[in-house]
């Protein structure tokens, strides 16, 4: 099993935006739901958002609804998260991470079996 690879990471400035992507490969991308968790500094791992293995269905953190989008393509096997409006607390690393097969949306990490390695992303003010 291979895990999944995100990307996109960096340092931006507060109100700017960032894409970060999420590569898998070695299982049916398409059939699995998605979902994105972040770890700030000093803090527990924090749901961020997530999407049904079709993509019809979303959900996410109270802190991040209105301001990020998840996204997938099934073709490119990618998992994308955009990122608008951002602000210094949004600074974490960020992971996506491998849900159920068929599933639809779930904050639990314990419904989450492979993850990334995280992409560091940092919002200055």
């Amino acid at each position: 099993q291979v895990q999944p690879v995100e990307s996109g990471g960096g340092l931006v400035q507060a109100g700017g935006s960032l894409r970060l992507s999420c590569a898998t490969s070695g299982r049916p991308f398409s059939t699995y739901a998605m979902g994105w968790f972040r770890q700030g500094p000093g803090k527990e791992r924090e749901f961020v958002a997530a999407i049904s293995w079709r993509g019809t269905s979303t959900k996410y953190g109270d802190s991040v609804k209105g301001r990020f989008t998840i996204s997938r393509d099934n073709v490119k096997n990618t998992l994308y998260l955009q990122m608008n409006t951002l602000k210094p607390e949004d600074t974490a690393v960020y992971y996506c991470a491998q849900g159920l097969k068929y599933g639809l949306t779930s904050e639990s990490m314990t419904d989450y079996n492979y993850w990334g390695q995280g992409t560091q992303v940092t919002v200055s003010s």
